[in-house]
């Protein structure tokens, strides 16, 4: 008889490893983590109860100006003491961005990339038998299986592989386009891969990229600085029968975007704003919803797996809702 209950209870625990049953789940994630100022906002993402949290990039600030990866080892032990442990407790993903790559606006001609990769891995602690140790670049995906839901959890590598920017000359460059036949964000590998793993079939996808995909508009780093791509991954998600959701970082601001079928939620940063000295004027843009917040932020996402409901947002540093999006998955 203990047998027999010794064997019933492995195969429940077994299944409950693989499956999370729940009928809110909650992804938090959020950008631009100074590793040298404080870090409140974990007080206010504690209180959320999430059940997983995602790093958009610049998740340290370890770049220095020679592109020597001194500060960035540095830099990592320290964001070692300053990451609550709480949150390791949860289901934890990362991307990288320029300050934990090696570079400022970096991409693929950055000369210790290798390296840097290395440097990330350690500090993120992924394992010696992940992909992301055998091969070029961070990307990968992750399949969440919450009771009857599916969601396919899909974070790019918008550094490693990026062609190099067109940018005009003095203090505060534009970003121009870069219209050349071979310039690329992902790469022909990452692309290969992501028109893979976009046929998984699941009941949302969710693409992280660390720089901004929607917007048009402001003079910084963006995907619609290379065209044929922005092109190419535009078309790729809008060809989805369901919403798409996009996450993003990079901006030291918040806002949400929509285009089509394809929604984006940019939280930056978490505790690295611009100071009044240095603001930048109010964006508009025309995939923009609302207004960008540009204090301290969090994003959220709510999935009620039964209703099929989501709801998109952007928290303040003391938890308190600025922006919002709700989107019905039975109406397509």
């Amino acid at each position: 008889m203990e047998k027999k209950l010794s064997l019933v209870t492995f195969l429940v625990s077994s299944i409950l490893t693989n499956f999370t049953i729940a009928e809110n789940y909650k992804i938090a994630f959020g950008s631009c983590l100074d590793q040298e100022n404080p870090q409140p906002i974990w007080n206010s993402i504690y209180k959320e109860d999430i059940d997983s949290f995602v790093f958009l990039g610049d998740n340290i600030y370890g770049d220095i100006p020679s592109g020597k990866l001194n500060k960035m080892r540095e830099a990592y032990k320290l964001q070692a003491k300053m990451i609550p442990s709480w949150l390791f407790k949860k289901n934890v993903e990362m991307i990288w961005d320029d300050h934990d790559f090696g570079e400022n606006d970096g991409g693929s001609s950055y000369p210790l990339k290798q390296e840097a990769q290395k440097l990330y891995l350690d500090f993120w602690e992924i394992p010696n038998d992940d992909i992301r140790r055998q091969r070029d670049g961070i990307y990968k995906n992750k399949i969440i299986y919450i009771d009857n839901f599916i969601i396919n959890l899909i974070l790019l590598d918008t550094r490693y592989f990026r062609s190099d920017l067109k940018k005009t000359n003095g203090i505060k460059p534009i970003y121009l386009k870069n219209e050349e036949l071979n310039a690329t964000v992902l790469g022909d590998k990452q692309w290969s891969w992501l028109m893979g793993v976009m046929k998984i079939k699941s009941d949302l996808t969710i693409v992280a990229t660390s720089i901004q995909l929607l917007p048009t508009e402001h003079r910084f780093e963006k995907w619609s600085n290379f065209p044929s791509d922005h092109f190419k991954i535009k078309k790729l998600l809008k060809s989805q029968s369901r919403p798409i959701i996009v996450i993003s970082g990079d901006r030291h601001q918040g806002a949400i975007y929509n285009d089509e079928n394809i929604y984006e939620i940019t939280s930056s940063s978490l505790n690295k704003t611009i100071s009044s000295i240095f603001r930048r004027p109010k964006e508009v843009d025309k995939y923009m919803l609302g207004e960008m917040f540009s204090g301290e932020n969090y994003g959220l996402i709510t999935i009620n797996t039964n209703q099929k409901i989501i709801n998109l947002e952007i928290k303040d540093i003391n938890g308190n809702m600025v922006l919002h999006k709700k989107l019905n998955l039975k109406k397509g």
